[in-house]
């Protein structure tokens, strides 16, 4: 190559010109562009050889003017109409010939820049180019079309984004809606954190962002994390700082299909033929509905009634939502899918549409209304003499609040001797299980509600009234399930094996009360579920299945289809094989919704402590959970909740101290503590 020739080379892949200057080496050569600064070529990264003369750096800038009129890209289209049904190549000389009718140097080099940025109509084949074939034109063209869509919608979702950020309303389009749909599905992986207990980092190892989600996370300049997806959504106002991602992640149904409500809505206007046509008539006995305050759907009712002979019989009145429903129905797999009416903090999500729930299923004060009733008579010790079910019609007197009853209890109401009868054969019914083998831990237990983004949390009370209900729903657990085993009645049988407890010794060397109470909850086995009866060690009995909730739970439901029909003299809806196959779907589901309540109200138990950072809090070290670290499991009793803490030196189990919160990360699952060690003789030191 000679000294004074005009080359094209990239830098950085920007083009730019140069004259040759001297070799450098056997194959290289110093060339220098129009700035003066000298560069060392290999042959391979000249892209053009300007031929014909030689030229200084200094007319580098001229020849530039010289070629600048001739660059017009769309003269491409009129070479390529030209060219492409004969498919020849062409050299850029040729086509500064055909386009321009020149031949000089600043023409052939124009040609040449236009073929080498052509990305649509032509092809470098060595150093000629192909013209493409008019399919491949017309696809890169539609390509290009589509980028450009691309760019547009993405600048027009950038603006949107910006204005919903300034806190102004935005029209979401249906494509930004997928965007965020994309976002909010990956920002519930948040959930797994709590759901599944792993780490930040083994969720993003595990859940990489999906194509769209990096895209737009990117182009936002946002760490593309669940956490980060999450806190974007919050941002834009799509999502609300404390959306129960649980929910969310295990899609959970929060509200019913038209569908659905169209079938409920259809019930009500026109009630189904009640299959049980021989209903007991027991609208004459005084019933009993005793819930609390705030309960909805209210689904069970007691009776006291003195017989004849002076023998007394408890009456259990359930409520009777098969009366609106049938197995299969709509109505009935609905519920299924749904499991159980889900109970949190900021409401509850009903297993059964709210017309019908809160309406004709419930046994609502003062109207007639459908039940299964449970007629129980108890020997001296509280065991079962004699007891009888029916479909019923009951009419409810009283609807009275679990304080209401305390209150009576306490006075001794005489207008009411029911209640106090009612209450004294709980007692011996409670004693009469605790002889059986019954096994009762006692810990505090939380009630968190959560309106207008108040959090208040009190404590249930485990008192006469609570402890008089639970009594009669279990001898009703009882009753029923004695039932299904007499007759053969395959049903969700509950059960729970024999607990293997430390020996007394051992337990007599932990601190009495809560910590003794929290090592016996960790020797009771998990419940199980069988359709034969099954022994229920923890409440002492031999036989038992939960039929005192059918709006609620659908285990519940599923006893009464069954018992049901065979009261009638037909043969149960459900198989032995058939109600398997249910109960394991159905408890898979409730088994996620538990999660979810638990995982719900640690949640807002964490922001409530959050939102405390001065309170000083009272606690017990329970357990512990890794003692080589000094990781404990605390009790903070006046919130019923059960916390991790790292301790700084060495406690004891059963240990009182005062704590306060240093950090709180509800959306992180995250809580720390600090222990406040008071100066018993600080004024005497000072």
């Amino acid at each position: 190559m000679d000294k004074g020739t005009l080359v094209e080379f990239r830098v950085q892949g920007d083009r730019r010109l140069g004259v040759v200057d001297r070799p450098d080496g056997k194959t290289r050569w110093f060339v220098v562009d129009e700035r003066g600064q000298s560069h060392s070529l290999a042959p391979r990264q000249i892209s053009y050889t300007v031929n014909g003369e030689t030229y200084k750096p200094s007319d580098i800038g001229s020849f530039q003017g010289q070629v600048k009129p001739y660059i017009d890209p769309s003269s491409l289209e009129v070479a390529w109409e030209l060219l492409v049904e004969d498919g020849e190549t062409v050299t850029p000389a040729q086509m500064a010939n055909l386009l321009f009718s020149a031949s000089e140097a600043a023409a052939c080099y124009a040609a040449h820049c236009l073929l080498s940025e052509d990305k649509l109509y032509f092809k470098q084949k060595g150093e000629a180019y192909e013209p493409r074939t008019a399919a491949q034109v017309a696809e890169l063209k539609h390509q290009a079309e589509v980028t450009a869509l691309k760019a547009r919608g993405q600048e027009e979702f950038l603006a949107r984004v910006e204005q919903a950020l300034q806190g102004e309303t935005v029209d979401w389009q249906r494509h930004d809606r997928q965007r965020l749909e994309a976002l909010e599905k990956y920002a519930t992986l948040v959930a797994d954190v709590m759901l599944m207990g792993v780490n930040y980092d083994t969720l993003a190892r595990a859940y990489p962002p999906p194509g769209p989600v990096s895209e737009t996370m990117k182009m936002l300049k946002r760490p593309a994390t669940p956490p980060g997806a999450f806190q974007l959504l919050v941002d834009l106002g799509w999502l609300n700082i404390h959306e129960n991602l649980f929910l969310r992640r295990l899609s959970i149904p929060v509200q019913f299909s038209s569908k659905v409500l169209e079938v409920a809505q259809q019930s009500l206007d026109f009630p189904p033929t009640d299959l049980d046509t021989n209903r007991l008539d027991l609208s004459h006995l005084k019933v009993y509905t005793i819930d609390d305050e705030s309960t909805t759907e209210i689904d069970d009712g007691l009776s006291w009634e003195l017989l004849p002979d002076g023998r007394e019989r408890l009456w259990v009145h359930i409520a009777d939502p098969t009366r609106w429903l049938v197995p299969e129905d709509e109505l009935d797999l609905e519920a299924r899918k749904r499991g159980t009416t889900v109970y949190l903090p900021t409401g509850m999500v009903p297993m059964f549409p709210e017309l019908l729930a809160t309406g004709p299923m419930s046994l609502v004060q003062g109207r007639v209304s459908c039940a299964l009733s449970f007629g129980v008579m108890l020997d001296e010790s509280g065991a079962v003499e004699d007891y009888t079910i029916h479909p019923s019609f009951i009419k409810p007197t009283y609807r009275l609040t679990y304080e209401d009853v305390d209150e009576m209890l306490q006075l001794g109401v005489e207008a009411e001797p029911e209640i106090e009868a009612i209450a004294n054969w709980a007692k011996q019914r409670k004693s009469w299980r605790y002889n059986q083998g019954a096994i009762s831990i006692n810990m505090p237990e939380p009630m968190i509600k959560v309106k207008n983004d108040q959090i208040d949390i009190d404590i249930l009370d485990d008192s006469s009234s609570r402890q008089l209900v639970a009594e009669m729903m279990i001898l009703a657990g009882e009753v029923a399930a004695r039932y299904g085993q007499e007759h053969n009645i395959p049903l969700p049988f509950r059960g729970q094996r024999q607990p293997e407890l430390p020996p007394d010794e051992e337990l007599l060397l932990l601190p009495a009360g809560f910590v003794r109470a929290c090592a016996l909850r960790r020797c009771m086995p998990k419940s199980e579920m069988s359709i034969t009866p099954l022994r229920h060690a923890g409440l002492g009995l031999n036989t038992y299945t939960q039929a005192t909730s059918p709006i609620r739970r659908y285990s519940d439901l599923l006893t009464h289809f069954q018992l049901k029909a065979h009261l009638r003299g037909e043969v149960p809806p459900f198989t032995a094989d058939q109600l398997r196959e249910v109960m394991m779907t159905v408890t898979s589901t409730t088994q996620e919704v538990t999660k979810v309540e638990r995982q719900t109200n640690k949640y807002w138990t964490l922001e409530y402590l959050r939102r405390h950072p001065d309170q000083v809090w009272e606690v017990t070290v329970l357990m512990w959970l890794r003692e080589d670290s000094n990781l404990a499991l605390i009790l903070l009793e006046d919130l019923g909740s059960q916390l991790p803490m790292f301790f700084k030196r060495s406690v004891g189990l059963g240990e009182q101290l005062l704590v306060k919160v240093s950090h709180a990360d509800p959306q992180k699952d995250m809580i720390q503590f600090q222990e406040i060690i008071y100066q018993e003789s600080q004024s005497a030191t000072n």
